[in-house]
Order: structure tokens, then C-alpha cells, then sequence
């Protein structure tokens, strides 16, 4: 980023990731009509937080989605920080590079596409984005484990990656609460981030079980009116957190 304007704007970008005082509702523009993307976001922006976007390989996932020609575009049209979410199959170094160059604020993998996830996770920060590193539902928690001080965000995929629409799964509430309990443990600063089948009825047990960032898609982007549905998930949100958080003595 070429001018101070665009610099202070990636300073705010990175202050209110680490800000812990407020979860963070990030739309997947997976769900939105994407004919119309620039507008879709804009009808959203001021009741999100962040723009969660899945790129999608066609290996690891059975779809094919967009790359890093389509979020430079997005980033150009957005006041939101923008969360890309790598659905591929050995993320290499000219990708993480792209996506950086792209805009990304958080470039997350998947633990079970990376062969060496701790120097992965370095070379996200050295691009001077936040890493972040998925598991899918199946994915023990103890793969993550050693990583944690590499870690900004464990992004917890709460059904099968690869399609929008799915139904939660509701054993990975109990995951949720035992990645928060581990993430609290460790003493790092790590976001907590849920992704699939969360909707106005789930997410605040959600956030209280521990997750401090959303992803939803369709909840928000199939509502007839997507930025009241919106504005209702964050509402929800951020009195679950407050109430965790009270609950927790912090």
C-alpha cells in the first residue's frame, strides 16, 4: 500500500483485529450475489466487522471459487478488513504472497493441507498479514498445539468446508470450548473464529462457548434484508462475549 491514507487504514484494520473487547461478525461473501459484489458488501459494511472470503481449489474442497485478482478488486471497494480463508491444497509461497499483495488482513490454511505449518505461519507474518490456521471438523485440537504462539487466529469449521448452506454440527460446540479453554491456557493471543451453519439461533451459545469471531453467509446474505440480519448477529454477539467474559471474571 502505496499512500498514508491506505496505511492508516490497514493501522485501523489491525487495531480492531486485536482489540479483544469485541467479537467480530465476518460475512462470507461465498453466499453473496456475486454479479453484484461490490455492492453486496456495501449494503453490509456498516454492521460487520471484517469480510471473510473462501478461496476454493477445486482439490481440497469440490469447488472452485475466486483468487487474489478478485479480493485486490474487493479490497479496492471495501472500508472492511478482508479474512482469506485458503480452501487449497499446499498453499505455496507465490500464493501467500499474492494473497498478502491482494490486501488480506489474515491469510489462514488448513492443518491438513501444510506440510510445514509453523514455517508457513511465520511467512504470513513476515508478509505483515495475522496467520491463521482452519481445522475441519474431524481435525484434533493437538495439531495446533505447538503453533500457538505462531498463531493470530484458529478458525474452527463447524461443518464440512466446500459448500455454503450446511447445518452445524453440534459436537464442535464441545470443541469450541476446549479450544477456548486451551487458548486462554497458553497465554497467547489468539482469535477464536467459528465457520459453518451459524445462524441468528446459535451463535450467541457460540460466542459464548468461546468463539470471538463468526464467519456466517448465508444467515446474513440469504436474509431478506441482510444488513438488519446482520446487525441482529452482532447484537447477539456481543452480548453473548460480554456475558462470557463477565462470567469468566475478565
Amino acid at each position: 500500500m502505496n499512500t498514508v491514507s491506505d496505511h492508516d487504514i490497514r493501522t485501523r484494520h489491525r487495531a480492531s483485529f486485536l482489540d479483544r473487547s469485541k467479537p467480530l461478525l465476518c460475512p462470507s461473501i461465498l453466499s453473496c450475489d456475486l454479479a453484484n459484489l461490490a455492492s453486496s458488501v456495501h449494503a453490509i459494511e456498516d454492521v460487520a466487522d471484517v469480510i471473510h472470503c473462501d478461496v476454493m481449489d477445486g482439490r481440497f474442497v469440490p469447488n472452485l471459487s475466486f483468487g487474489a485478482p478478485v479480493l485486490e478488486c474487493l479490497a479496492s471497494q471495501t472500508s472492511l478488513p478482508l479474512d482469506t480463508h485458503l480452501m487449497v491444497e499446499y498453499p505455496s509461497s507465490d500464493m501467500l504472497r499474492s494473497f498478502a499483495r491482494a490486501g488480506a488482513l489474515v491469510i489462514v490454511v488448513h492443518v491438513e493441507t501444510v506440510t510445514h505449518l509453523q514455517r508457513t505461519l511465520s511467512e504470513i507474518r513476515k508478509l505483515g498479514c495475522f496467520s491463521g490456521v482452519a481445522l475441519n471438523p474431524a481435525t484434533p485440537l493437538d495439531h495446533i498445539r505447538w503453533v500457538l504462539p505462531d498463531l493470530d487466529m484458529l478458525l474452527l469449521m463447524t461443518v464440512n468446508p466446500g459448500f455454503g448452506g450446511q447445518s452445524f454440527i453440534p459436537q464442535i460446540k464441545e470443541k469450541i470450548e476446549q479450544a477456548r479453554a486451551m487458548i486462554d491456557a497458553s497465554d497467547c493471543d489468539v482469535r477464536l473464529q467459528i465457520d459453518g451453519g451459524i445462524n441468528i439461533s446459535n451463535v450467541e451459545e457460540l460466542v459464548y462457548a468461546g468463539a470471538d469471531m463468526v464467519v456466517a453467509g448465508s444467515a446474513i446474505f440469504g436474509a431478506d434484508d441482510p444488513a438488519a440480519a446482520a446487525e441482529n448477529m452482532r447484537t447477539a454477539m456481543r452480548r453473548a462475549h460480554s456475558e462470557r467474559l463477565t462470567s469468566k471474571g475478565k
